[in-house]
């Protein structure tokens, strides 16, 4: 037979990869039981079915950190998400590490984002009781808002939801491809977020740490080819994932510079368009909180099942930036007739 099963591929993990790799044939399962696809291992269809998704599609109209910007090539939240799966696959192969379960962590990972980027985080977690994280939004999609066989949420492996929800915060994943992913997102953004700045003019490339760009290199492809380098050495055949501490001190150097000249700047978030945003999303949330029924039906539902406050959330940061200023023009703008 020249057509490869599953049964072969997951062999073949067995045969080829790192012995502290995930096995999909050893994965701790799914939240309903199903049975298994004749072609794919379990992380396969995960990385298929988060590709397949609304959720995923959504990503390419919501804000990465520049808002509304004028050029074409800025990133959005896809984008990012596209290159954290690919420096994290990068890794993962070097490491000789499961790339299917790394890659269905990575395209999932930001799955929970707002509208409007870190700033529309920010305004739920303050309008919304109990807060907002995005990581904890991402699980909640994949396991509730998402449907998969006409039930609720995609139902996918453990070790890819662990992988989800801990991609930030202080808690790591349990698997080496989930702390890759955890890595790979800090990498990516930090270095393409310098080069979306530099190209909008708001920093130069002088303007940059000497410590950090000496150790990494000055050019966008060197700095993140000696960032994966030294994950990568010195992680090698080690039960975690990380830089070692004169790269993770110089890394952590230029993500506080981005937070102070960039995330944070005045130049990239105008005080009026901040305004702006807090406007539109608390006004959304609490209408939709005052009627629930115009809500999608889906949500409504939801809403009535579960608590009707969260459904509300579930709805506000699933908009695209484009819907969110869409809706809020239709249900607050007066129409002007001449």
């Amino acid at each position: 037979m020249i057509m490869i099963m599953r049964k072969e591929l997951e062999e073949r993990e067995y045969r080829e990869l790192s012995p502290l790799a995930c096995h999909a044939a050893e994965s701790g399962g799914r939240l309903r039981t199903e049975e298994q696809c004749p072609y794919r291992t379990a992380f396969q269809r995960d990385r298929d079915r988060i590709i397949h998704s609304k959720s995923f599609r959504r990503l390419m109209h919501k804000t990465q950190v520049f808002l509304a910007p004028e050029g074409d090539h800025y990133r959005t939240r896809l984008t990012h998400t596209l290159e954290v799966t690919q420096v994290a696959r990068t890794i993962a192969r070097i490491l000789n590490l499961n790339e299917d379960l790394t890659e269905a962590i990575a395209l999932g990972h930001d799955l929970g984002h707002t509208p409007f980027g870190h700033n529309g985080e920010m305004i739920l977690n303050q309008i919304h009781p109990g807060g907002f994280h995005h990581n904890v939004q991402s699980l909640r999609v994949v396991d509730v808002l998402e449907y998969h066989n006409g039930q609720r949420g995609m139902n996918l492996t453990e070790e890819v939801r662990d992988g989800i929800l801990n991609h930030t915060g202080t808690l790591m994943p349990k698997t080496l491809e989930g702390q890759i992913v955890k890595i790979s997102d800090r990498i990516a953004y930090i270095n393409h977020d310098i080069d979306d700045a530099i190209r909008s003019g708001v920093i130069s490339e002088s303007d940059l740490p000497r410590g950090p760009i000496e150790l990494f290199g000055s050019r966008h492809g060197d700095r993140i080819n000696n960032m994966i380098a030294n994950v990568t050495e010195n992680s090698d055949g080690k039960d975690r994932v990380a830089m070692d501490p004169e790269h993770r001190e110089q890394l952590d150097v230029l993500r506080n510079f981005m937070f102070q000249n960039v995330y944070q700047s005045k130049s990239v978030k105008h005080e009026e368009d901040l305004l702006k945003i807090e406007v539109v999303l608390t006004s959304l949330y609490e209408y939709f909180k005052e009627y629930p029924r115009e809500m999608p039906q889906d949500l409504y539902r939801l809403g009535q099942e579960e608590d009707m406050e969260t459904a509300v959330k579930d709805y506000v940061a699933g908009m695209t930036d484009r819907y969110a200023m869409r809706l809020y023009s239709r249900l607050f703008v007066p129409e002007h007739h001449y």
